[in-house]
């Protein structure tokens, strides 16, 4: 199972995440043309392969294996997945 970027990201967009994933699966990256545009970071859930550095990286703590989202935030699977699909 993927990891989730949830709700704490918004407005936060730290990208220390991006910086030790290992497969490139989060963005939008500060070289990414969208992303001044876009509120927050998302994971590529084709892409994650679940090794879990991102979340001790993530200052905010809004990184999470998709079985240990909070029933609150799980509108953000389907955020993260709807990104990668544009």
């Amino acid at each position: 199972m993927p990891h989730i970027i949830a709700e704490p990201c918004i407005g936060t967009k730290d990208t220390a995440c991006v910086d030790v994933c290992p497969v490139d699966c989060i963005h939008p990256t500060k070289d990414d043309p969208d992303f001044e545009d876009e509120e927050m970071l998302y994971i590529d859930p084709d892409t994650c392969i679940d090794c879990g550095l991102c979340v001790d990286e993530c200052p905010v703590s809004a990184i999470f294996p998709e079985e240990d989202l909070p029933e609150e935030w799980h509108s953000f699977i389907e955020r993260n997945a709807a990104y990668y699909q544009k």
